[in-house]
């Protein structure tokens, strides 16, 4: 495998989806090598996205790929890319040692269906479930919920996206 430092970030789109009450969906992840414990198994909806493909028309097939969510309204997004290495002890089980971590393009968007579209179990155009549960939190809950190396990228994503939580 090559050095770690040689490896390069891979392309997402997360998306911060709120209620109407400002609340944010996070889902319970099934599995992962980055699992520590059993506090830290949440986090919010987030994909790769394809070569040539357009980030938002990414995050919004990633959304309905997880959670099959469709009915949605964007708030906003963050300009820039925010990165995040993953621990070195990992990276041979993440994404076959392809990648050092991830840059992320974050969306906030507004949900505006009801509960009964999100259906984590049977996803969205045949995907594998990535989340065995969800539900709504405060948003400023987020980041102690992640795993630690994504804290900070939670933080950054709530500071930018509070405004939207009314």
């Amino acid at each position: 495998m090559p050095p770690f430092e040689s490896l390069p970030y891979r392309p997402c789109a997360g998306m911060m989806v709120l209620n109407h009450a400002g609340l944010v969906f996070i889902g319970r992840r099934a599995s992962g090598p980055e699992h520590i414990d059993e506090t830290h198994v949440w986090q919010m909806p987030q994909g790769g996205i394809d070569e040539n493909e357009d980030p938002y028309k990414a995050a919004l097939r990633e959304l309905y790929e997880e959670t099959t969510i469709r009915t949605v309204e964007k708030l906003g997004e963050i300009p820039e890319w925010l990165a995040y290495d993953i621990p070195r002890s990992i990276v041979g089980e993440a994404w076959g040692g392809k990648y050092r971590g991830q840059k992320q393009k974050w969306f906030a968007l507004r949900f505006t269906g009801n509960d009964s579209e999100i259906n984590i179990l049977n996803p969205g155009d045949g995907h594998k479930p990535e989340f065995i549960d969800w539900r709504w939190v405060k948003m400023a809950e987020l980041p102690d919920l992640v795993v630690p190396f994504k804290r900070q990228t939670y933080e950054r994503v709530v500071k930018e996206f509070k405004k939207f939580a009314g």
